[in-house]
């Protein structure tokens, strides 16, 4: 949701100056950290702690705290060791939210113009409606 209200902001002649100058090489990696935790963190925690939930688990800190801590590592582990385990994180590593080249709304653009992305997301968002149906019940 932050990224989508960050991206609609940025649109038009804010993203022509936004261009403009150089991005830094922090900037780049915070808006790779940002991305990669909310849009493959996010996702994964929530449907994680759902099925804690549903199983009656007690979730030490409560449930937002697992979702945030979770997708905060996420962030910054999987850029550093993606590269090293390919075959474990390609599925969770998206290498185009960490190109210094495109500004913030191109990353997320391009990202969401790949088929499989597509894919996931509406897999994840039925995943979740499924899970809150079954935990709310």
């Amino acid at each position: 949701m932050l990224a989508f209200i960050l991206a609609t902001v940025l649109s038009g002649a804010a993203a022509m100056n936004a261009l403009a100058t150089p991005k830094s090489s922090l900037q780049n990696r915070l808006e790779g950290f940002a991305l990669t935790a909310i849009f493959q963190g996010v996702l994964t925690f929530a449907a994680a702690t759902l099925l804690l939930k549903l199983a009656h688990h007690q979730i030490a800190g409560g449930a937002v705290f697992l979702v945030v801590a979770a997708s905060i590592f996420h962030g910054l582990f999987t850029p550093w060791l993606a590269p090293k385990f390919p075959g474990l994180f390609k599925n969770s590593y998206e290498p185009l939210f960490f190109d210094a080249g495109l500004s913030f709304t191109d990353k997320l653009a391009q990202w969401r113009s790949q088929p499989t992305v597509s894919l996931q997301l509406v897999t994840s968002v039925m995943m979740l409606s499924v899970l809150a149906v079954a935990v709310a019940s």
